[in-house]
């Protein structure tokens, strides 16, 4: 046995082996002691290797889930060995093998994966000319994406895909290993697995695609020119294909991701914002849990999705408003998530399906929603595209709802191992092994009177013992009447023990009955997921079009409910909202206190690109910047926003600094990270996107900062000329919008009890024009319980520091611009006619002239 399990092993010398015996998964050696330090289980010994104890340790095969999910968490992968021989005629050690390898990147099992996140599993080929190929799939989805990109951008998509497992060509250095580990995307870090550089091949990517996609040519999905992302394919489909013990039928969707078409959301935004998770890491409250009402797991995921992929083109959150505007007439919404309710994962179901991994109840579930009808007919009268494409997909296949009806019970067992799954009068050889085994004393007394009947013997007795099987005694004194059919099986002192032919075809059949239907019903099982095959496609189909429209579903109730309206998309530059709300605080303030949420208008545009946002901590800065980022991507996403009315034009990215936090594992300060994150941002944002950028400067000296955040003000305004939002408590940034034309004040107002002899604060959380007065920081100190003693001495001491500002002789300008380093060169002519050029005073021809003219002096100099 043990020279099976090493055997066993030696393929797969980086995993824990899961060996099966009996009703226990056993593991060996040195996977023992790790798993016995993993899972606290018990270490113990089994027989000897070169005089040594061989070390043990195992756990109950019928509560393996538990196990496994904590493995996976840990980042463990673990191969399941199963036995595949028959016990009864093996000749030594039962047969086994691995039937499948369970990775966290491609997970398929319900009890190991949240209904409402995926399992993502990428893989990242470093190619020629600083160039990477890139291509990742869910399992239990029927897509892949392929994407190539430069090195320098790597770690963005990285963040942005979020993957649970990267693999990675075992040629690419440990270096280049690091780098793609150190990068954590959806708040956690990949569990990094090396592969083989030759699975790595982009002629063999090229051709596993067509293979899966079933076509001649990739040209239909624009991907034929793309052999780095190949060459990660290849590897990818082979380590997929590997894990799951057989091909990958559901995988039939290709699409091909590009720089440039999804709006950025770095995971600094992501986090900041709390899109999917609060910044103490839990799930709620955020703008995912606020939004998830779907009825379906699958609809939950769609959402997740959409709200974290946003593209910059309109087109797609324009047929969404256009769905959801016809959901909300008629209470049309409500009642196709009445219908909706109870319908089973079908997108999860249909990818266990096609790996032969699904369980009865599940195929029982689905068979549940195929025979669900109404739903087309509700949708198919809504005067809307998107809703009419969808309603075309929703036709589930007849064929194989019949078909699921026909073989299974009602309410099967949970495990095909565990008998009770297919229907009666499915197999008729079935239906004679079940009576067997259910009916065995009917049968034997039903037999014992037909032959006391048909020999005259009056006391023939038909009886069965463990030793001898069944027998018809008959005493010594009747032996004489016993008919020629019968066949002698034992002589007692005062009977005689008989079989007949008859008795002993129902022996046979009696005592491996159960057994014999347990293996036919595997069978028939077995059976029934390959006649289900054909229908996987299909299936898929009826699975997304079943998330769509319960995630369209979902945000229209929420429209309704939480009483948002519909954006307006426009192709000048702004971001014009009226009456914004923060959707999470609105509702967390309405479920605690029953507050109302105090909403604020926002106007940027060509000439107002620019806030400089000044006021008192807790009077409301972080929440209007956040609400106007999240007003700004619900829109994008294609939903109504909390808004009484939002134009938004383009927009290619969200970027946010605000918090203060250390990365200490990185070795990072609170400063080093706040200014890494403000770089990252200057690099990145463009004309098209939207800044947040709160307190910056404050994680060093007062001097400092305020250089530094009047530096950032400055390049943002100048240079990258973004939509910012620039929140400050540096009252000197203030004066930034006299000398820079695309910047205003406004401030979030509060009222001091100060001129009635008090020194309270009241947050009135409405954003106004101008600059703050003052900061009102040493009342919030009050507020927030620090020691009466404390508040007065800092009372005194802002009083002096006051005074002292008072009597300075002159105040440093903030905003001259910095010296040239050779104040003697003299100005270019390009120089020196931009200079004369006043932007705002030309018409569309004198833009034209001046052009062709500045050109013509480039050109001379």
């Amino acid at each position: 046995m043990m020279q099976q399990y090493l055997r066993l092993k030696a393929d797969f010398p980086d995993t824990l082996l899961f060996y099966r015996m009996g009703d226990f998964y056993e593991m060996f050696y040195a996977d023992a002691e790790r798993a016995a330090g993993l899972l606290d289980i018990t270490l113990t010994t089994r027989g000897q290797s070169a005089g040594q104890p061989i070390p043990m340790a195992g756990v109950p095969f019928h509560s393996v889930d538990g196990y496994l999910a904590r493995l996976i968490k840990l980042g463990e992968s673990v191969a399941i060995c199963e036995q595949v021989g028959d016990v009864a005629t093996s000749k030594g050690p039962v047969e086994r093998k691995v039937v499948r390898v369970v990775t966290p990147g491609t997970l398929t099992d319900s009890e190991l994966l949240s209904d409402k996140s995926e399992s993502l599993l990428l893989a990242v080929y470093p190619g020629a000319r600083q160039r990477i190929g890139l291509a990742w799939l869910a399992v239990t989805q029927g897509q892949v994406h392929l994407a190539e990109c430069a090195a320098d951008e790597l770690p963005s998509w990285l963040e942005r895909i979020g993957a649970s497992e990267v693999l990675v060509p075992v040629e690419a250095g440990d270096a280049f290993a690091r780098r793609v580990g150190a990068v954590r995307g959806a708040g956690r870090a990949s569990t990094l697995t090396h592969r083989p550089g030759f699975q790595f091949d982009a002629a063999l990517g090229r051709r596993k695609l067509l293979e899966q996609l079933q076509t001649a040519s990739l040209a239909a999905w624009n991907a034929e020119d793309a052999p780095l992302a190949h060459a990660a394919a290849a590897a990818l489909l082979a380590y997929a294909e590997h894990t799951q013990g057989r091909a990958l039928p559901h995988v039939r969707g290709l699409q091909v991701e590009r720089a440039g078409e999804l709006i950025e959301l770095p995971v600094a935004t992501r986090r900041n914002l709390e899109l999917t998770q609060t910044l103490r890491g839990e799930e709620a409250p955020t703008l995912f849990s606020l939004l998830d009402t779907c009825m379906t797991g699958m609809g939950s995921r769609l959402l997740k999705t959409w709200l974290l992929e946003p593209r910059r083109d309109r087109a797609q959150a324009t047929d969404r408003l256009g769905a959801i505007a016809a959901l909300r007439e008629g209470g049309l919404a409500t009642r196709v998530r009445a219908q909706l309710k109870g319908t089973s994962d079908v997108e999860r179901i249909t990818a266990r399906l096609a790996l032969a991994q699904v369980r009865p109840r599940e195929l029982v579930a689905l068979r549940q929603t195929l025979q669900k009808q109404e739903l087309p007919a509700l949708i198919q009268r809504a005067p809307d595209a998107y809703l009419t494409q969808i309603c075309t997909e929703l036709a589930p296949p007849v064929d194989a709802a019949a078909l699921l009806q026909a073989a299974l019970l009602e309410e099967p067992a949970a495990m095909v191992r565990d008998g009770g799954v297919i229907a009666p009068g499915l197999d008729a050889e079935l239906d004679e092994l079940r009576a067997i085994a259910e009916n065995c004393d009917a049968f034997l007394v039903e037999l014992e009177a037909r032959e006391r009947a048909r020999t005259g013997i009056a006391n023939l007795r038909v009886q069965f013992n463990r030793v001898h099987g069944f027998y018809i005694e008959v005493t010594q004194g009747q032996a004489a009447k016993v008919p020629d059919d019968y066949r002698r099986r034992q002589t007692l002192k005062n009977a005689e023990r008989f079989i007949t032919p008859e008795l002993k075809a129902f022996e046979d059949k009696a005592l491996s009955a159960q057994e014999r239907a347990l293996a036919r019903e595997k069978w028939l099982y077995e059976q029934l997921l390959a006649q289900l095959q054909p229908h996987v496609p299909a299936l898929t189909r009826f699975g997304r079009a079943l998330a769509s429209l319960d995630t369209l579903a979902a945000l229209a109730e929420r429209s309704l409910t939480l009483e948002w309206h519909a954006p307006e998309f426009v192709r000048e530059p702004c971001i014009d909202i009226r009456g914004g709300r923060h959707p999470v605080v609105e509702a967390r303030l309405q479920e605690t206190m029953g507050a109302p949420f105090i909403p604020n208008d926002t106007a940027l545009g060509p000439k107002a690109r620019m806030q400089i946002i000044t006021g008192p901590n807790m009077g409301g800065k972080s929440t209007y910047m956040r609400q106007v980022a999240l007003i700004a991507l619900l829109a994008s996403v294609g939903s109504y926003v909390p808004a009484a009315s939002c134009r938004l034009g383009p927009l290619d990215a969200i970027h946010t600094r605000i918090g203060a936090a250390d990365d200490l594992a990185n070795a990072q300060s609170t400063f080093m990270l706040e200014m890494t994150e403000a770089a990252q941002i200057l690099h990145s944002a463009t004309s098209q996107s939207l800044v947040l950028m709160d307190e910056i400067g404050r994680g060093t000296s007062t001097f400092d900062g305020l250089a530094l955040a009047s530096g950032i003000a400055a390049y943002l305004h100048d240079r990258t000329q973004a939509f910012t939002l620039f929140a400050t408590h540096y009252f000197e940034l203030t004066e930034f919008p006299a000398t820079h034309h695309a910047a205003f004040n406004v401030h979030v107002s509060a009222a001091d009890t100060a001129e009635r002899g008090g020194h309270d604060i009241v947050f009135l959380h409405e954003l106004q024009p101008g600059p703050a007065s003052r900061s009102y920081g040493i009342q919030v100190a009050k507020l927030a319980g620090v020691p009466a003693a404390v508040v007065n001495h800092a009372r005194h001491a802002l009083a002096r520091l006051e005074a002292g500002a008072q009597q300075a002789q002159r105040q440093v300008d903030l905003f001259t611009p910095p010296p040239a380093e050779d104040t003697a060169r003299e100005p270019s002519a390009v120089e020196s006619a931009l200079t004369g050029i006043d932007p705002d005073a030309l018409t569309p021809r004198d833009a034209l002239d001046t052009l062709y003219r500045l050109k013509k002096l480039a050109s001379a100099g």
